[in-house]
Order: C-alpha cells, then structure tokens, then sequence
C-alpha cells in the first residue's frame, strides 16, 4: 500500500498532511516556511523519505467561491510542475475551497487559540484537503 501526501500551499508558509498506508485517514504532520530559495522542496523530499510508500503528491488549487483560477491557482500549478519536476510521483491539484476556513472554524470550536491556531491552520488545511480527496477516491 502507498501514502498520499497533502500540500497546501499558502504564501508564507506550506501545510503538509499524510494519509496512512490502506488510504483511509488524512494526518496533520507538520508547516514549514515558504523561502525564497525554493528550498522547500527539499524539506518534502525528506519528509517524503521519512513516511516511505508515498505515492502521490495531492496540491490544494486554490478556486474563488465561483469556481475560478485566479493568481494563487497560477502559483499552485508552477509549484505542482517543479513537484513534478523535482520527484518522480505522480501529482495532483483538487480544489481547495473552503479547506481553510472549515479548520479554522473546527480549531476555534476546539478551543484553540488564536496565536495557537496560526501554528497548525496550514497543516489542518493540508488534512482537509486531503480527507476530500480520500472520501470521493473512496466512493467509487
């Protein structure tokens, strides 16, 4: 069996989500920091080797609420090329509308701070999106 690993992909910072081998649950693994450098790629390749059987990169691609491509979609397709330029997996875009928003509002139902939420919103974004992609792979 193989993971699916989520990146969500914002201007500061990256979230990143893992699922587990059977492809049934989407786990919050960890945020790293946007550079200008592009060295990032290389923090998701050792993260990538650490999960092992990841087969598949899953990048959230941002839509307006109309269901349109604007800036941030052109930035998540470039990225999604030098994903697939960088390692050789297969890569996917699914929509991430309203990932964002439903984790914040489960983080504050949760409790959690703000100052506490701005540390994993990207992460729980990543799962989001990820536990999207996991429940319309599942129903076919």
């Amino acid at each position: 069996m193989n993971r699916i690993m989520a990146i969500d992909l914002g201007t500061k910072r990256i979230g990143i989500a893992v699922s587990d081998l059977l492809g049934l649950t989407a786990q919050p693994v960890t945020v790293l920091e946007k550079k200008e450098d592009g060295s990032e790629l290389e923090a998701i390749a050792a993260l990538i080797e650490d999960f092992g059987n990841v087969s598949e990169l899953l990048l959230g691609l941002p839509k307006t609420l109309k269901g349109e491509e604007g800036p941030a979609a052109q930035n998540a397709r470039s990225f999604a090329a030098r994903l697939k330029e960088r390692f050789n997996l297969k890569v996917t875009l699914w929509d991430e509308r309203m990932t964002t928003v439903a984790a914040n509002k489960f983080l504050i139902s949760a409790g959690v701070s703000r100052k506490d939420r701005k540390k994993v919103i990207d992460k729980s974004a990543a799962a989001g999106i990820l536990r999207s992609y996991l429940d319309r792979s599942n129903k076919r």
